[in-house]
């Protein structure tokens, strides 16, 4: 990227107008698979954060030494081992959850948002603004699956982070905390996005 770096766009871009789950749509297993908690939500969205921006930085690292015909090869290497140090660090701090969370953890591997943001941005970009690009996409991620969760557990659960938050005279709706519920959940925030984007774009015309 020439001249100044503008941090500014990387970061409306990752979190509204390029938002790899809103926009982009990828990234969305995780998201209709993991979101019946807001715990496990955040703690997913943490660590794919953490994995995206040290991968993207490393990537952006090696970008000059990498020959362009293995660089894919490289890109794999790299995320495989950010997602096992996440993975050691849930299972040895955090084991109920790592248990919970299951296989994602490890498919955090095969998530399109960091080879995405690798092939994207990384590889043509110098390594902060890489590490924030790839750091801030994790978070605009993350609201999304906390945003579908905070939906899911409420009406599902009647809690929020395991937390009573409706009376116990509450009817659980079920749908709510099995894959089902997801899909009926993320399109609204899509269309509710869609519009303040839309909304956002006409007011600067």
């Amino acid at each position: 990227m020439a001249g100044k770096t503008n941090y500014k766009k990387i970061i409306s871009d990752a979190l509204l107008y390029d938002n790899p789950v809103l926009v982009q749509v990828i990234g969305l297993c995780s998201t209709l698979a993991v979101t019946n908690l807001a715990m496990n939500s955040l703690v997913m969205g943490i660590a794919l954060a953490v994995v995206t921006a040290f991968s993207s930085l490393t990537i952006s690292l090696l970008r000059n030494i990498t020959p362009k015909h293995i660089r894919m090869m490289v890109q794999v290497f790299v995320i495989s081992f950010y997602v096992i140090i996440v993975d050691i660090f849930l299972k040895a701090y955090m084991p109920e959850m790592s248990k919970t969370l299951g296989p994602y953890v490890g498919l955090i591997i095969t998530n399109c948002i960091i080879m995405g943001r690798a092939e994207a941005f990384a590889i043509a970009n110098k390594p902060i603004p890489s590490f924030v690009d790839g750091f801030i996409s994790g978070i605009g991620y993350t609201i999304v699956l906390l945003l579908v969760a905070f939906v899911r557990e409420l009406l599902g659960f009647g809690s929020l982070f395991g937390i009573r938050i409706l009376p116990q005279s509450f009817t659980p709706w079920t749908m709510m905390v099995m894959p089902p519920g997801a899909f009926f959940i993320l399109p609204i925030i899509m269309w509710i996005a869609y519009n303040i984007r839309n909304k956002k774009k006409g007011a600067k015309k």
